[in-house]
C-alpha cells in the first residue's frame, strides 16, 4: 500500500478541511494528522500557548492508499484544495 506523506502549513481550517477531503475519496480508508511535539513551538516564545489560531501552523498527513493510482488521486486532490485554500503544501517520504 503507498503511503502518500505531505506538509501543510496553513491555519487549523486548513487542515481539517485537508483532512476531510481526503476521508471522501472513493477507497481512501486512513488519513491521519501525525503529531509533533515541536510543532507548536515558536523561536520567540517558550510558550506553546500564545500562538494565535489566526498565524500559519505546520501540519503533517498521512494517508494509505490501496494503490500507485489512488495514491496519484490523493496527491491531485490535496495540491488542488492548497492552491485554492492557498496555504502551503510539500509532499515528502518521511516526516
Amino acid at each position: 500500500m503507498p503511503m502518500v506523506r505531505f506538509r501543510l502549513t496553513g491555519g487549523r481550517a486548513d487542515a481539517d478541511a485537508m483532512i476531510a477531503t481526503l476521508h471522501g475519496i472513493n477507497d481512501i480508508e486512513h488519513v491521519e494528522e501525525i503529531d509533533d511535539m515541536m510543532s507548536g513551538m515558536r523561536d520567540d516564545s517558550s510558550s506553546s500557548d500564545s500562538i494565535s489560531d489566526s498565524e500559519a501552523q505546520l501540519y503533517r498527513i498521512e494517508v494509505d492508499a490501496p494503490d500507485d493510482e489512488l495514491a496519484d488521486t490523493v496527491r491531485v486532490s490535496a495540491e488542488a484544495l492548497a492552491r485554492e485554500r492557498d496555504v502551503g503544501i510539500e509532499f515528502t517520504d518521511e516526516f
